[in-house]
């Protein structure tokens, strides 16, 4: 990849893994509509971690907060608010895990396809607008429940499929659920500390069996730049969420998946 790809590749990773609009989505796009050759696994890494290190430093002090409380709960069978929302980012984890190594090579062989990524957009987009619309609002994430984190994770576990969009099928379903926008928000981007880090894991361990060559600048680049988009979107989406709402991200899906239509059918 040139310098300029890299860039374009990590804005994309950085500023979407976060937004309710689907980064899988936007990195698979340039490669079929620029003509790009595809990025690579230690690129995926790569760009990933830097997601991954933001929300890590961005929820530092939650995330001490609910490992100490987590530890407590196993040991002094002491639980609180921080160690129940641990076991209940655990448990909507589990999904994910089973259904990722479930179906990944009928996803990565069947589903990474600008004509699926054109349906899921519009489709789970307009199901966020309607669970934003819908939805009560009330309750933050510490009143989420086993059962509610159970049924996120699920949720989340249809983002395996390009263009549905973790944070946006997580939110979606949270809205619906009752939690506040922000809270919606915030369970998300907690769920996905776990989710990243085991699908870094296990891409670093497909890329350590890989022979392809590679490029530590452009993965240093991409890394740096997408842990900087990544830190300032959660950082400005938690503060403008409950004013904006979903609305604008819905308009945009639906733009979006016009256009991939019109290079679908056109």
């Amino acid at each position: 990849m040139d310098t300029l790809q890299v860039i374009i590749l990590a804005l994309i990773q950085g500023l979407t893994e976060f937004l309710p609009i689907s980064s899988s989505a936007h990195l698979i796009l340039p490669a079929q509509l620029l003509g790009w050759e595809d990025q690579g696994l230690s690129f995926d890494v790569a760009v990933n971690t830097g997601s991954l290190l933001a929300v890590v430093i961005y929820f530092r002090h939650e995330l001490w907060a609910m490992a100490k409380a987590w530890t407590l709960s196993i040991f002094k069978r002491e639980l609180c608010a921080e160690s129940k929302l641990a076991w209940w980012i655990i448990l909507a984890t589990l999904p994910a895990i089973f259904f990722g190594f479930a179906a990944k090579d009928f996803i990565a062989t069947h589903l990474r396809s600008a004509a699926v990524i054109a349906v899921t957009t519009v489709v789970f987009g307009l199901l966020l607008w309607w669970a934003d619309k819908k939805g009560v609002r009330q309750l933050n994430e510490y009143q989420s429940g086993w059962r509610k984190a159970l049924f996120i994770g699920f949720a989340q576990a249809l983002a395996l499929i390009p263009g549905t969009s973790r944070s946006g099928i997580t939110m979606t379903a949270g809205l619906m659920l009752g939690l506040t926008r922000e809270a919606a928000a915030r369970f998300s981007f907690l769920m996905s500390v776990p989710v990243s880090l085991g699908a870094a894991i296990l891409v670093t361990r497909d890329l350590l069996k890989s022979p392809d060559a590679v490029d530590v600048q452009a993965l240093t680049l991409g890394t740096a730049i997408s842990f900087v988009a990544a830190y300032a979107c959660i950082h400005y989406f938690l503060k403008i969420i409950s004013r904006m709402g979903m609305t604008p991200f819905v308009i945009y899906r639906l733009a979006l998946g016009a256009v991939l239509c019109g290079f679908i059918f056109l």
